[in-house]
C-alpha cells in the first residue's frame, strides 16, 4: 500500500509540475502583453475626504461617484463614522469634474468636502520604483538565506517555488486587469514570506531524510518528505485561507485586492512547495551524498 501511494505521488508531482510551468508561461504572457492596471498609488490622482450621515454605506456612494466622474472611484471608510475617502484619477487637460456635493446630492446626506489633495504622477512613479526595489531586495535576501541553509540544488527548488507564486499572483492581476495598488504589493511581499516558510519545512525534511536514509532513491525521499509534512501544511494553509477568505468577504472594496492576492498566494504556495520545490532538485541531480559528511583526511 505504501509503495502504491509513493508511486502515484510521484506521478502527481510530475503532473502538477507540468501544470505549474504552463501557468507560469501563461502568466508571463499576460504580464508582457496586457501589463498591469496600476492604481492611483502609482499613477497619481485625486484624494478627497468627505463627511456625511453615518447611515450612508459605500454601496450607495460608489455608483453615484462612478457615474458622476465617468470612472471607477475607490470609496474607503475612514476612522470616524460617516467619513469617507474618495480616490479617483486626475482630470485630463481641459476636463473639469463636477462638484462632489452635487454628485452625491441624491443621497440627501448633507455632504461636506473636508479636504482634497492631488498625488502627482512623479510621486506615483517613485512609489512603483521603490516597490520594485523592495521586491528585488527581498528576493536577493531570500536567495542568500537559502544558499546558506541548503545545498544549491535544494535551494534552487525553493527559490523557483517563490518565483512561481509571485508570477502567478501578478499574472492574475494582469489577466483580470484588477487594480494593482500598494495593498496588492504588500500582499505580494507577504506571499514571499508565506511561501518561503512552506518550502523550507519540506526542504528541511528532505535534508533530514537524505542524511538518515542515504541508500533511498531521491524520488522516494521527496515523496516521504511530502507525506510527513502534508498534515501540517494542510492545517496551516486551511486556517490561513479561512482568515483571508473572511477578509475578502467582509473587508470591503479597499481590501479586496489584498485579500485576493493573498488567497492566490496561499493556494499557489502550498501547491508549489509540493510540486515545484521538490521536482527541480530531482532534475538537477540531488543525491544523498550531497549532505553526507565529508571524510577527514589526515595529513602526513
Amino acid at each position: 500500500m505504501k509503495n502504491w501511494i509513493i508511486k502515484n505521488l510521484t506521478k502527481l508531482r510530475y503532473m502538477t509540475g507540468i501544470v505549474s510551468i504552463a501557468l507560469m508561461v501563461i502568466s508571463i504572457t499576460f504580464i508582457c502583453v496586457r501589463g498591469l492596471n496600476w492604481g492611483l498609488d502609482f499613477t497619481g490622482g485625486v484624494v478627497s475626504e468627505v463627511q456625511m450621515n453615518s447611515q450612508i454605506t459605500s454601496s450607495e456612494i460608489t455608483p453615484l461617484m462612478d457615474a458622476g466622474f465617468n470612472q471607477e472611484v475607490v470609496v474607503i471608510a475612514a476612522d470616524e463614522p460617516g467619513r469617507w475617502v474618495l480616490r479617483y484619477a486626475a482630470p485630463a487637460k481641459g476636463v473639469q469634474y463636477p462638484e462632489i456635493t452635487k454628485v452625491l446630492e441624491p443621497l440627501h446626506a448633507n455632504v461636506q468636502v473636508l479636504n482634497t489633495s492631488i498625488v502627482g504622477p512623479q510621486v506615483g512613479a517613485e512609489l512603483a520604483e521603490q516597490g520594485g526595489l523592495a521586491l528585488l531586495v527581498t528576493m536577493l535576501c531570500i536567495l542568500g538565506y537559502l544558499s546558506y541553509r541548503f545545498e544549491w540544488r535544494l535551494a534552487a527548488g525553493s527559490l523557483l517555488a517563490l518565483l512561481h507564486d509571485v508570477i502567478l499572483a501578478v499574472g492574475f492581476f494582469a489577466m483580470t486587469q484588477m487594480e494593482f495598488n500598494l495593498t496588492v504589493l504588500a500582499a505580494i511581499l507577504a506571499i514571499l514570506g508565506y511561501s518561503l516558510n512552506d518550502s523550507i519545512v519540506i526542504a528541511d525534511r528532505i535534508r533530514e531524510l537524505l542524511i538518515a536514509k542515504p541508500n533511498q532513491d531521491i524520488e522516494a525521499t521527496n515523496n516521504e518528505a511530502i507525506i510527513a509534512t502534508f498534515s501540517r501544511t494542510m492545517v496551516t494553509s486551511g486556517t490561513t485561507l479561512m482568515t483571508v477568505g473572511s477578509l475578502w468577504l467582509l473587508g470591503g472594496s479597499s481590501l479586496q485586492g489584498f485579500s485576493i492576492a493573498m488567497f492566490i498566494g496561499i493556494l499557489t504556495g502550498t501547491w508549489s512547495s509540493i510540486s515545484v520545490g521538490t521536482l527541480l532538485p530531482e532534475f538537477l541531480g540531488l543525491k544523498p551524498e550531497h549532505y553526507q559528511p565529508k571524510p577527514v583526511v589526515d595529513e602526513p
